[in-house]
């Protein structure tokens, strides 16, 4: 093990478990508390939105489309890490709502490109005081801005 308990490499021996699972092989795999974070923020969000019926997805497919109205389908799965087959699950549910139009491109007639409604748009900017008071937790939970924006340019580093 090194000092930051990451195994340096191979485990010796399994240990039984005791009274509390020990953590200590993953505690400090990046990985590891990526994906803590990330539960505990999808709960906070789904807390917050829990009344409204929305998923984090849902809620970023529209906001995505409020800037860029008329973008393929596969455009907006691909900005949001989504595969297709699943996007189309996704659209299908804002479709059903009348949050969202597809509509065939003028340009080639196999390519969907989405649009907010106007019911979408209402529905979203119902949503932007939840929203931005969900941001505020996150922030306060950082301990500010300048956190946060080191917390979105460590991240950055892992996706770019």
């Amino acid at each position: 093990m090194n000092s930051h308990n990451m195994p340096t490499d191979s485990i010796a021996e399994p240990a039984e478990a005791s009274d509390g699972l020990d953590h200590s092989m993953i505690e400090d795999a990046v990985g590891y508390r990526l994906r803590r974070a990330q539960l505990s923020v999808f709960q906070a969000f789904n807390e917050a939105f829990s009344s409204k019926g929305l998923r984090p997805t849902d809620f970023a497919v529209l906001l995505l489309l409020t800037r860029n109205q008329g973008a393929k389908q596969s455009e907006v799965a691909e900005a949001l890490g989504i595969q297709r087959a699943n996007f189309v699950a996704i659209v299908d549910g804002l479709e059903a709502k009348g949050f969202v139009e597809r509509r065939k491109s003028e340009l080639d007639r196999r390519v969907q490109s989405l649009h907010i409604t106007d019911a979408g748009l209402t529905y979203l900017n119902e949503l932007m005081p939840i929203w931005q008071e969900h941001e505020e937790r996150l922030l306060a939970r950082l301990g500010g801005r300048q956190a946060r924006d080191q917390l979105i340019t460590l991240l950055d580093r892992l996706y770019d």
